[in-house]
């Protein structure tokens, strides 16, 4: 035998995902695993975890004009020597 759950499939992609039988037939492998969603995957994002990411990587800070304002040190690093303008 092939080690294939083919009745653990057919219901994954009929019942669970809506499938017709043709649908089901045309996907490879890996579309179906792709719509069947890989438990291994790392899971998608939530708030905690963005919360967490923006407090070890902060923005600048966004100056009188709105916009986000340039880290005058990640500039220098970059080789950035352009003195800022005040018009």
């Amino acid at each position: 035998m092939s080690g294939i759950d083919w009745p653990g499939l057919l219901r994954a992609g009929l019942g669970g995902l809506g499938l017709r039988p043709a649908q089901f037939w045309a996907l490879t492998p890996a579309e179906l695993a792709l719509m069947l969603g890989n438990p291994k995957a790392v899971p998608p994002m939530n708030r905690a975890r963005l919360e967490e990411m923006a407090r070890a990587w902060p923005d600048g800070e966004i100056g009188p004009d709105g916009e986000m304002g340039r880290d005058k040190e990640m500039g220098k690093r970059n080789g950035d020597n352009r003195r800022d303008r005040r018009d």
